[in-house]
């Protein structure tokens, strides 16, 4: 006979609540356990990603994009996000000097600076990736020269590069878009 046979809908659903509290307080444990890292993963370019889940603040699909002439090829325009003109950079062309092909795969990284939100577009999105401390500790120095000052270390099987998003939005040439 089952456990709920003789129990009111009421106290079904409060015994339903109890369990998906527990189970829900140690899914919670596990997210923030020590030396674990959370990161978003994504691909620019034939490049494998990974930015701090607290520096991105949105994922989108990509919007219609306004133009702004005189600037840099990297920046691609404008996208009217909830009221909001947001700068759009193809990080791949910023990074590598390649355009991003448009695909229904394609995203944009909203990611906060100085004055507002800058968003990033990328290749596509693999969503949230762990990194322990023996994946830091088996990491690999990050040796291509476009990336070094962006990306330190390589994680993971993927060997995703550990990209600052604070640092690129700091960047010089990232903040000069005019053209």
């Amino acid at each position: 006979m089952s456990a709920t046979a003789n129990l009111t809908p009421f106290e079904i659903l409060a015994r339903y609540e109890r369990l998906s509290l527990a189970h829900a307080s140690e899914a919670q444990e596990r997210m923030e356990a020590p030396g674990l890292w959370r990161g978003i993963g994504y691909r620019a370019g034939s490049r494998l990603f990974v930015s701090g889940i607290d520096e991105i603040n949105e994922l989108l699909a990509v919007p219609a994009l306004t133009p702004v002439p005189g600037t840099q090829p990297w920046l691609l325009g404008v996208a009217n996000v909830r009221g909001n003109l947001v700068p759009v950079v193809d990080l791949a062309r910023f990074l590598f000097g390649e355009r991003t092909p448009h695909s229904e795969r394609s995203r944009l990284l909203i990611v906060r600076q100085g004055g507002g939100n800058v968003a990033l577009l990328v290749d596509e999105v693999f969503g949230q990736r762990t990194v322990d401390a023996e994946q830091r500790r088996e990491a690999e120095a990050e040796d291509d020269p476009r990336l070094v000052r962006f990306a330190d270390e390589r994680v993971g099987e993927q060997r995703l590069a550990v990209f600052s998003m604070g640092r690129l939005v700091r960047a010089p040439d990232f903040r000069q878009a005019a053209a």
